[in-house]
């Protein structure tokens, strides 16, 4: 994948999980307007796109995953140089982490206490 060569090359340790992600994303969830951000404050890169919804009244949203592998350790820290990396500031991220089985989990990080939805 030519769009992904320079950011694998740039971080070569957290490429594995980004590759993964990225198919993911692009392939089984059909993405649109997907492009791919840098974030050296993380030293890995993210993915942003437009998440095509079931509701049909509401267009894509458009979200940004932070793709990791199970075996790193992240903290609040670490949450919070992804959120402050991206401009404009958003309200949440999803953080991908994947395995080696070629899993992949999302979990949407908010900043701050959010109340859920009821």
């Amino acid at each position: 994948y030519p769009v992904l060569s320079q950011l694998l090359a740039k971080y070569p340790a957290t490429g594995g999980a980004l590759f993964q992600v990225y198919n993911d994303i692009t392939l089984a969830q059909k993405w649109t307007d997907v492009d791919l951000l840098d974030l050296p404050a993380c030293k890995r890169a993210a993915i942003k796109g437009q998440r095509p919804t079931p509701d049909t009244d509401r267009g894509p949203s458009v979200c940004v995953v932070v793709p990791c592998s199970l075996s790193e350790s992240i903290s609040t820290s670490w949450l919070r140089a992804a959120f402050t990396s991206l401009d404009p500031l958003p309200t949440e991220i999803y953080v991908a982490i994947t395995s080696e089985d070629t899993s992949t989990v999302y979990y949407k990080i908010s900043q701050g206490i959010v109340k859920p939805p009821v």
